[in-house]
């Protein structure tokens, strides 16, 4: 049995020179994902419904689009995937009694500054925060991580300002 090796990204570079109004003229330098047989690497955009969608079911396919698993070109060290919009974040799903027995914790640095909100609350004061966290929670903690996570775009209803990018819809499991 042969082992076939996975292509490999990399990531480009490209120097260039810019006029500005108070410098002249400057160096900019770009960076982008380059694809193993030397392309640059296109990004899609998938739209996501939550509504009734178990939370981490949801979390965890939305992190395996965001960190670029769902390709052929993956590549853990550098930043090969898609950006997912989700819509009718309100409507999330959470089974047994998570509901009033999650805790989300938050912390001000100052002695008696601990805050604590079950998720009921959260998803009626901002359900957006819930998904984010759940997502947060299951990609690197890294600032490659930090650079996945914004390419999240997360809406309370099922309306989003990203019409433009002409998303596809893709139905998760349940």
């Amino acid at each position: 049995m042969k082992i076939q090796k996975t292509p490999i990204c990399k990531v480009g570079v490209r120097h260039f020179k810019v006029n500005t109004k108070r410098k002249g003229e400057i160096e900019r330098v770009e960076k982008f994902v380059v694809a193993p047989d030397g392309s640059k690497l296109e990004r899609k955009w998938y739209l996501v419904d939550a509504t009734d969608v178990p939370l981490g079911r949801l979390a965890s396919q939305v992190a395996k689009i965001l960190m670029g698993k769902h390709k052929p070109t993956y590549t853990p060290h550098v930043d090969t995937g898609d950006f997912v919009i989700i819509i009718n974040a309100s409507k999330v799903k959470l089974t047994g009694k998570k509901l009033d027995q999650k805790i989300y914790y938050r912390y001000s640095g100052y002695p008696g500054g601990l805050k604590e909100r079950t998720a009921r609350e959260m998803l009626q004061k901002h359900p957006e925060r819930v998904i984010k966290l759940a997502v947060k929670r299951m990609l690197p903690k890294t600032r490659l991580g930090a650079k996945m996570l914004k390419k999240l775009k997360i809406f309370t209803g099922p309306e989003h300002i990203h019409e433009a990018q002409k998303p596809e819809t893709i139905e998760l499991v349940k």
